[in-house]
């Protein structure tokens, strides 16, 4: 599975809508965005009406639908399916959850803690994460601290600012792209292998 992650836009929508952009031509199944300033659904709202019109919701799909099915060529069916489909893959674009200071989630065996800012979590907090993404860093940054790692995004701009977990492989990799989608950090996130026991 991969899933991409987006750091703060800093107020740039126009930023933001190019790197969600082009996390979802790298197929991935979700983007997290990494803030609670709300950036994002005002991204997507926007782009959604850009491609369907002032009705972007699902009520506003089944109006469309029926203006087609009643007064539309094939062309204007290819154009609407077409739409409509571009629409929906927008749902993968999520935001942290309001009113929590992170989030859980498993891919394969990785845990994995999101979050827009660690540095208030407990260790109780941080405790069942191998891979704690944060938000917080204004600079990409992967490492391995104690038993667990720590990967930022950065900051969107030419920096970083945009981030692919890959756990399709036996050892998942990171990689970090800047907003002009430049490659500026790749790494692996492996485990040190306990020392074996030896026979008595």
């Amino acid at each position: 599975m991969r899933i991409g992650f987006l750091g703060p836009a800093q107020g740039d929508l126009e930023l933001l809508e190019r790197s969600a952009s082009f996390l979802l031509r790298e197929r991935v199944a979700r983007v997290v965005y990494l803030s609670h300033d709300g950036a994002l659904d005002q991204c997507v709202v926007t782009w959604a009406a850009r491609l369907v019109g002032d009705d972007p919701t699902d009520d506003g799909a089944w109006i469309r639908a029926a203006e087609v099915a009643i007064s539309g060529s094939a062309d204007d069916l290819d154009a609407f399916v077409t739409s409509e489909r571009q629409r929906l893959r927008l749902r993968a674009l999520v935001s942290l959850p309001e009113g929590s200071p992170c989030s859980l989630e498993t891919l394969g065996d990785l845990t994995i803690l999101m979050t827009h800012d660690a540095g208030p979590l407990s260790e109780e907090d941080l405790s069942h994460a191998a891979l704690i993404v944060d938000g917080a860093s204004a600079d990409p940054m992967l490492e391995l601290r104690g038993n667990r790692w720590w990967l930022a995004p950065g900051h969107l701009g030419l920096g970083g600012g945009v981030a692919v977990i890959d756990t399709h492989a036996a050892t998942p990799t990171v990689v970090v792209y800047d907003g002009e989608q430049r490659e500026v950090l790749r790494g692996e996130v492996a485990f040190p292998q306990a020392p074996k026991q030896p026979r008595p």
